[in-house]
């Protein structure tokens, strides 16, 4: 399994907890990084860890590539530069596939899981829906995000999955911002349209992929069977092991708290999938910050390059508090699971 991700310092503590977590449920994969600072690269470089090919964003980027870099916000560049990392893995590796991965998941089993649908479905390209929920609020989501998450997305090196490829690549040079438009959004909106434009193009059927916080009050956690998390589709019954989390939108605060956002207020489930993820992303701090001086003080982020959205999105976005039980404080983690019992 060939995996492909894109982040800067501020982000490593998230790709080494997606790195680890791939570790321990499987060992057949490779996790290529295009590192977006200096800082991440040698970090990295250093580390000599199995299994992570390191690479460096100038690797890739050409002068309309650095010309879009100035006119877009740091996440809209990454955004635009997606599909163009899973391009060179294609072309500089002897890979069949490779898969793009957010930073921000975390694999709770071997995504082997997933994959052995993609196989039996011969799929080129595969695509994972958001899964909002089916009333007039997940409906306006999805009219804003659309309906597929450009989160796990799967390309076979094929003739059909890179003519896709370059399609989506050339769409998000021309146009990839953090404005919702009817056909556009991000890099996001623009995979709504494949299933019917393009053969070969595969919807992820697999609840356990693309478990994330705008679908997760929808489902219940009903145990743990050989080591996997799993969870119940509260509408349909079905049951099934949770295999990636999407850990979007974790907001930290001052005072050593952090907004988890889960958009649920089941406190079991919630727990028993944040509460890993944060012990796991904490530990890898303090290793960072005694071995590298490299802090994660909380920073004001922004996804849009709109002057007014992104000035909300850097003063108010951690502050939005839907349900107490999402603020936790990172210097009790083990209270949380004990408060919910094992």
């Amino acid at each position: 399994m060939n995996f492909c991700t894109l982040f800067d310092s501020y982000y490593l503590d998230k790709g080494l907890a997606l790195y680890r977590s791939l570790s321990k449920v499987t060992e057949d994969f490779t996790l290529y990084v295009f590192c977006f600072d200096d800082k991440a690269k040698a970090i990295l470089d250093g580390m000599t860890l199995p299994h992570l090919v390191v690479l460096h964003h100038s690797d890739f980027e050409t002068e309309e590539l650095l010309k879009l870099k100035k006119e877009r916000s740091r996440a809209e560049y990454c955004w635009t530069c997606t599909s163009v990392i899973i391009e060179y893995v294609l072309d500089h590796y002897p890979v069949d596939s490779c898969t793009y991965l957010d930073s921000d998941l975390y694999f709770y089993a071997d995504p082997a899981l997933l994959f052995q649908e993609i196989e039996a479905e011969k799929a080129d390209v595969v695509i994972v829906p958001h899964r909002f929920k089916d009333n007039d609020y997940g409906r306006k989501l999805e009219e804003r995000n659309g309906r597929y998450c450009v989160q796990f997305n799967y390309f076979r090196q094929t003739e059909n999955g890179r003519r896709v490829l370059t399609w989506w690549k050339e769409k998000c040079m021309e146009w990839c911002f953090d404005i919702p438009e009817p056909d556009r959004m991000g890099d996001q909106k623009y995979l709504n349209g494949w299933p019917e434009k393009f053969p070969g193009v595969w919807e992820l059927q697999h609840l356990g992929g693309g478990v994330a916080p705008w679908n997760l009050e929808q489902y219940r956690f009903c145990g743990a069977e050989n080591g996997k998390l799993m969870m119940e589709d509260g509408k349909s019954g079905e049951k099934f092991p949770l295999v990636f989390y999407h850990f979007q939108n974790l907001r930290y605060m001052p005072g050593r708290r952090v907004n988890i956002k889960s958009q649920t207020k089941n406190k079991k489930l919630k727990y028993r999938i944040y509460i890993p993820y944060l012990k796991e992303t904490e530990a890898i701090r303090r290793m960072l910050e005694e071995k590298y001086g490299l802090s994660f003080e909380p920073k004001k982020l922004q996804r849009s390059s709109n002057v007014l959205v992104g000035f909300l999105q850097r003063h108010f976005a951690a502050f939005k508090i839907q349900s107490l039980s999402d603020i936790i404080d990172l210097d009790r983690l083990d209270s949380y699971v004990e408060k919910d019992g094992k």
